[in-house]
């Protein structure tokens, strides 16, 4: 069933997807290389590895800090324990940083994104209208959260 954690889940795999140009499924791979997720996770938390994911056809024409900060996220988001996942604003406040001044590239390389950043922004915001910082229900930093919120 649908939740807020599975929303993150989902979220991580498009994530994924603009970062390699894979599909989530592609029965055309050899059979290790169909799931996306399956492939590509145990990659995305190894700092050696993890370019080696990253879509040739961006010809390394990209910030490899903003692309080892994307694929932190994306490996949080795609956590097998939903507990362990950012909250949706998390993901937010993560991604803001990659777009902004000095990261141009990055903001390239993550430019699809920017349309569903801010609808997200708009519907996970706090009743007063600010993002939460990377906090968990019980107002600790997550501990399973990406980097930049622990």
């Amino acid at each position: 069933h649908l939740t807020a954690r599975s929303d993150v889940y989902s979220f991580g795999v498009v994530l994924l997807e603009l970062l390699t140009g894979r599909r989530s499924v592609d029965k055309t791979r050899p059979p290790k290389e169909q799931s996306l997720v399956d492939w590509a996770r145990p990659k995305l938390n190894d700092k050696r590895k993890l370019l080696q994911i990253i879509d040739p056809r961006l010809e390394s024409q990209y910030s490899v800090r903003a692309a080892q900060k994307a694929c932190s996220l994306a490996y949080y988001c795609l956590s097998q324990n939903p507990k362990a996942r950012p909250l949706m604003s998390d993901v937010v406040e993560t991604l803001e940083p990659l777009q902004s001044t000095g990261m141009d590239d990055a903001a390239t390389m993550l430019g699809s994104i920017q349309g569903v950043e801010y609808r997200m922004r708009h519907a996970y915001a706090s009743p007063a209208g600010s993002i939460s910082s990377c906090r968990s229900p019980h107002g600790n930093a997550s501990p399973g959260g990406p980097p930049a919120c622990r």
